[in-house]
């Protein structure tokens, strides 16, 4: 029913079909992924994989050569465990010696290794090695492949991801990274809790009132609440929106429905090796099968009060059996309580809220119907506020979908206007001025971007600095264990000479200006640098300027620490070329007072991919497509011929004189099929392994072209009465029309009306009527005397190229126009003036309208 209504409530702009692009939503999840499809002319829904499923296992594997996605490639863990690879977001932007990769380790039985860039790859068993950007492009580039399947194979480019609110700047540029390698362009990051939101008030009404709600999302990595408030726009007018602000986040890592799966697995493994005395940890298929059956397990458990384990052969040949109980489970995962609502305390703080004001607890994401989690939850808010009114798994990539159909300017949607905040302080860092010589250097610290500052906005830094000096935007305090704080750092250079010559012009107190931004995506930049000075102007136009209030900026801007002031702009920001959402960055335009600076920018310690490494990524991903599809089409051309040839065996093996093989075969055709078919079987048997794709489409065109008359004759039986049919209806109509024209042409003689056709143009289409029945005639006296096991002599495709003239000529006679009567003037004698004068307007009344019949 929520699909249907916003099926109903979201409509296409009026633009022509070729003119709107699609836009692919994808909800990049740690166990699964969702995705939903914006296109014209396609009902707006989640997006099904070939097997018609809502949700796509977050995998990707190779069985020996073959590459497999989704629950192919999650199921063969258990035979190839370091070449199947799933829950890689954990991996997203992390370092390599943190302690996300080493969480990563104790659950996965892939073999990880360190990258040149410092973050994390696998390495397969046959030795190659890909980076996780790569491994999760691959995944992407299977969801844009079911997009464009579903399109018909129309091209998509645009995507928007949800990502979750703690992702740090690296997280993000590892985001659109994988974007790019597999070939699309980001054209936004969203939270996902904020894209449960919009989902939400897609198909709800709001009063001027704010209502606030949370929506807690618990994932199979981590656990968020997002407090949202929802208010209507412009309550009064029939196309009212909703506002929706985030006004508190709180979060909680690595804690999630898969570190219930661990701790079930590990109960499994203590069991097992308790029973049997055997060591299991060391056997990367054994985790991997026990890691599959622990998620089985916990889904039951959900439901019931215990549930049984099988897992055939897990190690030593040995079949493991046992039963846990949701007690036990329950037990083993205790501390975790606490973990679950932290999230929930953190958002009201962040906030500064309490549950007094919170109307409703949105339950959302795959682990929230875990009943450890929701009896946490419930305990921690009352049961009165639970609330389950969202799709757990489809809300996120619902509202994305919505969200980027509002972006791309291009779908008309429900006026929804999103406001986001930002998880972490963002501070900037530069080294002070030296007072004198051989002082310590200084380092000056200045929070530009608290938690909580809405996204899309931007602040002025304004310096007091002679020389050059360097920028850096850092996280004020560690975000997670291990993972960088620095996001980048910037070299301002260019600035004596700049303040040299804005001093030269009149400038007073020049100073040095810096504008840091903060993208609706949540990625932080230094959007440009220039060096500003008040120029006094001693006219008396500028005295008078000066006297009413038309000042120097700078005076508004009061310095902090002597060296930094910050100022807060409302305007929309523009970010570098990592952001997605960025518009193209513009330069300062000079002006007399405006000189811009040189910006060098040094990205962070875990920089984004280069454009040469996603080159060389695409071009690898590249290759292995076009291998994949050269098996595929060789896989297809082997399959149809042996279908083919068995087809053709049965067809030679059915001796019934009533078949139409034989009818319309003669012996000596049929013996040249069956030798044919013998030899290419015996080719199939012995080149089934090494022959090539085009060698299998020989063999059947080879094959065909015996057939080929065979099929013709057959054909021909069954259309030539239809063409016949029609050709001699065509007849009979040319006929009638002759009499009916001949009639006519008599009656306009006899009556002086000038005749509709013409005596050349009946004889003309009788005559050639005339030598379509004679030829006609004389062929199908021919036809009647071939066996069916003839090649015909008169064919459809003949019948209807000779009665085409026929049709032609027939046609352009009954679209002739009648000719027009030509009318005789009326006269008459008048005795008065007055009957004179009637007449006479009656005779202009007469003569109007005829002029009227002739136009």
């Amino acid at each position: 029913m929520n699909r249907l209504l916003l099926g109903l409530l979201l409509c296409f702009s009026l633009w022509s079909h070729t003119a709107l692009a699609s836009v692919l939503a994808i909800d990049y999840g740690t166990d699964w992924i969702k995705a939903s499809l914006m296109a014209p002319g396609v009902p707006f829904d989640v997006l099904l994989n070939r097997d018609s499923k809502r949700k796509i296992q977050s995998s990707v594997g190779w069985k020996k050569e073959d590459r497999l996605f989704a629950s192919d490639a999650f199921n063969i863990a258990g035979r190839f465990p370091q070449d199947s690879f799933s829950e890689l977001k954990y991996l997203q932007g992390a370092p390599f010696d943190s302690p996300t990769t080493s969480f990563y380790a104790s659950i996965s039985t892939a073999d990880l290794i360190k990258t040149s860039r410092g973050t994390v790859g696998a390495r397969r068993t046959d030795g190659s090695e890909w980076s996780v950007e790569e491994l999760i492009a691959m995944q992407l580039a299977y969801i844009r492949d079911l997009a464009e399947s579903t399109l018909n194979g129309e091209k998509v480019a645009d995507v928007v991801l949800t990502v979750p609110a703690f992702y740090t700047q690296h997280e993000r540029d590892a985001v659109i990274d994988a974007v790019e390698i597999a070939g699309m362009r980001t054209l936004a990051l969203v939270h996902d809790g904020s894209a449960v939101a919009i989902n939400y008030a897609m198909t709800r009404t709001f009063t001027d009132k704010p209502e606030h709600h949370i929506i807690y999302d618990a994932g199979a990595s981590s656990v968020r609440a997002t407090i949202v408030s929802f208010s209507s726009v412009d309550a009064k007018s029939k196309t009212s929106g909703t506002a929706i602000q985030v006004a508190g986040l709180g979060f909680e890592r690595q804690v999630g429905g898969n570190e219930l799966d661990r701790r079930l697995r590990e109960i499994l493994v203590k069991d097992f090796e308790k029973k049997h005395r055997t060591d299991v940890r060391s056997d990367k298929r054994a985790m991997a099968k026990l890691w599959k059956e622990a998620n089985r397990v916990k889904t039951i458990l959900s439901a019931n009060s215990d549930a049984s384990t099988s897992v055939e052969s897990l190690t030593n040949d040995i079949d493991y059996r046992s039963k846990v109980s949701r007690s036990d489970f329950e037990s083993a995962c205790r501390d975790l309580t606490g973990r679950f609502v932290k999230p929930i305390s953190d958002a009201l703080a962040n906030a500064d809220m309490t549950l007094d004001n919170i109307t409703s607890v949105i339950l959302t994401g795959g682990s929230s119907r875990t009943p450890i989690i929701q009896a946490a939850v419930t305990a921690a808010v009352g049961k009165s506020r639970i609330a389950q009114n969202v799709n757990a798994d489809e809300a996120a990539v619902l509202g994305a979908g919505l969200h980027g159909a509002a972006l791309s300017r291009q779908f008309k949607t429900k006026d929804i206007r999103l406001t986001d905040i930002a998880p972490y302080d963002v501070q900037v860092s530069y080294i002070a001025e030296s007072k004198s010589q051989g002082s310590k250097p200084r380092t000056i610290n200045t929070l530009v971007f608290p938690v909580g500052s809405k996204v899309g906005t931007r602040k002025t830094l304004t310096f007091k600095r002679k020389d050059d000096f360097n920028l850096k935007l850092t996280y004020r305090t560690p975000v997670l264990p291990g993972y960088p704080s620095d996001i980048l750092e910037a070299e301002l250079k260019g600035i004596p000479e700049a303040l040299q010559n804005l001093t030269e012009m009149g400038a007073v107190d020049p100073v040095v200006k810096a504008t840091v931004v903060l993208s609706e995506s949540g990625f932080v930049s230094i959007q440009d640098a220039i060096a500003f000075g008040e120029i006094k102007d001693d006219s008396l136009t500028g005295k008078l300027k000066s006297f009413l209030g038309g000042g120097s900026s700078s005076s508004e801007e009061a310095t902090t620490e002597k060296e930094t002031a910050v100022r807060s702009e409302s305007e929309t920001s523009s970010s570098s070329s990592a952001d997605p959402s960025a518009t193209a960055e513009t330069k300062p335009v000079k002006k007399d007072n405006t000189i811009p600076l040189e910006l060098n920018v040094k990205l962070a310690s875990i920089p984004p991919m280069s454009v040469a490494e996603k080159r060389a990524a695409r071009d690898r991903l590249m290759a292995i497509d076009r291998l994949e599809s050269g098996k595929r089409a060789r896989e297809e051309a082997r399959n149809s011929l042996e279908g083919y040839l068995y087809r053709v065996r049965d067809l030679l093996e059915d001796d019934s004189t009533e078949s139409p093989f034989v009818k319309c075969s003669q012996q000596a055709e049929r013996k040249a099929m069956e030798q044919k078919l013998q030899e290419s079987f015996a080719w199939l048997s012995e080149h089934d392994d090494d022959a090539l794709t085009k060698d299998f489409i020989a063999q059947r065109s080879a094959l065909e072209s015996l057939e080929q008359p065979i099929i013709h004759r057959y054909t021909e039986i069954q259309e030539f009465p239809k063409a016949l049919n029609v050709s001699q209806m065509m007849n009979w109509s040319a006929r009638l029309f002759i009499t009916e024209a001949k009639t006519n042409l008599t009656a306009a003689q006899d009556s002086e009306i000038p005749p509709r056709y013409t005596k050349e143009e009946i004889d003309s289409l009788e005559k050639t009527l005339k030598e379509h029945e004679v030829w006609m005639n004389e062929m199908v006296e021919k036809q009647k005397r071939v066996k069916m096991n003839e090649d015909p002599v008169l064919e459809s495709s003949m019948l209807k190229e000779k009665v085409k003239p026929l049709e032609t000529q027939l046609q352009k006679l009954l679209k002739k126009k009648a000719p027009r009567i030509p009318k005789k003037p009326k006269t008459t004698t008048s005795s008065s003036t007055t009957t004179t004068a009637k007449e006479s307007g009656s005779a202009s009344s007469d003569s109007s309208t005829q002029g009227h019949d002739e136009l």
